[in-house]
């Protein structure tokens, strides 16, 4: 007989993944049947996860909750962006050999979600799922350059952490630094902010208003030109963005986008968010 997870985290996994595309509303003792949990167990984390917006409650039954679908639509969403610009990062790497990654924005921090280049342990800092502060990445800052400058000021503290002793630790110095940016179409540097001895350059991948990703070209500071490569990552950001958001009267491009159907109604990863205690905020 399989032993009862203990854990908290483990517990609430059981409850939601007892829900599936057949069964999308579930009683308190279908769920209990499909747990193995305790009534008063499962009772409890039920409660929680309305509270949290994980589920809904309506009548007798449980059904997932907006967070749930918000989380589903970001995954969707991802997918989508990590699709259309894998094989530009591809090209990227081939034609520069620098390492090509693809950033987005979780609050005041940059988190890769995909990597081309640079092998499974060199450039830690850019490995897959890495997360470091925006105003220290050249993919931070591509993305900031197009937000509110008035949200900015309001949102970001005015002493900001060092990496580096080249890390911008001003908020005033970044707002210049942002302006510098746009001024030069949208490419931004981090000329070993991060990590001492890599620099990196990046474009915002955008439709209209503020940036949704970005993607990055990073090296070693004494092989790497920026101004170099500024060209061919301009050329892929744009190229990325028309896919993305194409102009009024055009569809989206879509033909290499997989859509086939899931069986179940959780994407890929929203439980380990789960488990990580988002709150809510994680937005492309």
């Amino acid at each position: 007989m399989t032993e009862a997870p203990v854990s908290m985290v483990e517990r609430m996994t059981l409850v939601l993944d007892a829900f599936d595309a057949s069964t999308p509303r579930l009683t308190l003792a279908e769920l209990t049947e499909r747990t193995g949990l305790p009534r008063s167990t499962t009772h409890r984390i039920l409660e929680q996860l309305v509270e949290l917006r994980w589920l809904e409650h309506s009548g007798q039954s449980y059904g997932l909750g907006m967070r749930a679908l918000e989380i589903g639509g970001l995954a969707v969403a991802h997918h989508e962006l990590r699709v259309i610009t894998s094989p530009l990062l591809s090209e990227l790497h081939e034609r520069t050999g620098a390492v090509a990654s693809l950033a987005v924005l979780d609050k005041r921090d940059v988190v890769f979600v995909e990597r081309h280049g640079g092998g499974l342990s060199s450039d830690p800092v850019t490995r897959i799922g890495a997360r470091v502060p925006a105003h220290a990445t050249a993919a931070g800052k591509a993305m900031l350059a197009w937000h509110d400058d008035a949200q900015l000021r309001a949102t970001w503290p005015h002493r900001l952490s060092a990496r580096t002793p080249r890390t911008i630790t001003s908020l005033d110095v970044l707002r210049q630094d942002l302006a510098t940016t746009r001024s030069r179409g949208g490419v931004a540097y981090d000329r070993e902010e991060l990590a001492q001895g890599t620099v990196s350059l990046a474009v915002a991948v955008r439709g209209i208003g503020r940036a949704t990703a970005a993607l990055q070209l990073s090296g070693q500071a004494r092989a790497v030109s920026l101004e170099r490569l500024s060209p061919y990552l301009l050329d892929a950001a744009r190229k990325a963005s028309r896919a993305l958001f194409p102009a009024p009267g055009q569809r989206r491009r879509s033909r290499t986008v997989d859509r086939t159907p899931r069986p179940s109604p959780w994407p890929e990863g929203a439980l380990e968010r789960i488990v990580q205690g988002i709150g809510g905020d994680y937005w492309l």
